[in-house]
């Protein structure tokens, strides 16, 4: 059977951003999983315009191709003020038709919340664009650190879980896709 390709992407683009650790690690708890490829797609590395264009520019393509490849998604988000940031947004409306019928899983992080005000909102916005979210999220909270390879049961297992959701779901879409092409 082929590999689900997963798409984790960062969603901060801050500087000294915990994004790019949190990932690391979630990354290394997916790699234990034979059955996944999964990718790594870091907003930083998009050369995204200022202000949407009338046609699309070589990083917005780009960007949308990685969304377009992947069978399902993991969103690594921070909350700032309550939400998601704005250039994960700019980032989630660039592709449109590439979202749909897979789902999305979320590793969220911050202070005391664990990002679980900017996953709401991150559900609401998938769901506009017909993607699936998963129901259990990885939620961090940074004040009591980050995650390390010796980090708690309690966070291995919940990314254990997010994944064997993730799996099913992404499994079943795809081949629901490949049987029966989503109109939306």
């Amino acid at each position: 059977m082929t590999p689900l390709r997963i798409a984790v992407i960062i969603g901060s683009t801050r500087e000294g951003r915990a994004g790019d650790r949190v990932t690391s690690w979630f990354t290394e708890q997916a790699a234990r999983h034979d059955d996944l490829a999964v990718t790594v797609v870091d907003l930083t590395e998009y050369d995204f315009p200022a202000s949407y264009p009338a046609e699309p520019t070589a990083s917005i393509r780009a960007f949308v191709r990685e969304v377009g490849r992947a069978d399902a998604f993991v969103v690594v988000t921070p909350e700032y003020n309550h939400s998601f940031p704005a250039p994960l947004k700019q980032a989630i409306d660039y592709a449109y038709d590439e979202w749909q019928a897979k789902p999305v899983g979320f590793v969220s992080y911050g202070c005391r919340s664990t990002g679980r005000y900017a996953v709401d909102q991150l559900r609401t916005v998938f769901t506009a664009l017909h993607a699936m979210t998963v129901r259990d999220v990885v939620g961090i909270d940074l004040l009591a650190g980050e995650p390390t390879p010796q980090c708690t049961d309690e966070l291995r297992r919940d990314a254990s879980v997010l994944l064997d959701q993730l799996r099913w779901w992404g499994l079943a879409l795809r081949d629901a896709r490949a049987a029966r092409p989503y109109v939306s």
